[in-house]
């Protein structure tokens, strides 16, 4: 997998981007070339618009707006789901990361 994009919402962007550096320590890992970063709710339309991205995934703490993100990114074919709370609470990289790999895959 080359060049993949995987974009995280969370409520305000903070502690999801400690998740983001694990989740790029387990892609360094496994060889992969992929673009993930995190961003605000509120700043996830804006950031959709000025980023080719492959799969989004939303933090346990928005995950009420996984129906919106699923209207406006299922016709595009971007996969969206919520990140497990046991991996986020654990800031599981690798599990998180393998999760976005299904997602893209079975996509």
């Amino acid at each position: 997998m080359a060049n993949k994009t995987i974009m995280l919402v969370c409520s305000a962007g903070m502690s999801t981007s400690l998740l983001v550096t694990k989740m790029q320590k387990a892609a360094e890992a496994k060889q992969l070339d992929a673009k993930i970063f995190a961003v605000a709710a509120a700043e996830a339309d804006q950031a959709l618009s000025e980023n080719d991205v492959d799969v989004l995934l939303l933090g346990p703490q928005v995950r009420f707006m996984e129906g919106q993100f699923k209207e406006k990114l299922t016709p595009a074919g971007i996969p969206c789901a919520v990140i497990d709370m046991a991996d986020y609470g654990m800031m599981n990289g690798e599990k998180v990361l393998a999760k976005a790999e299904q997602l893209m895959a079975n996509n």
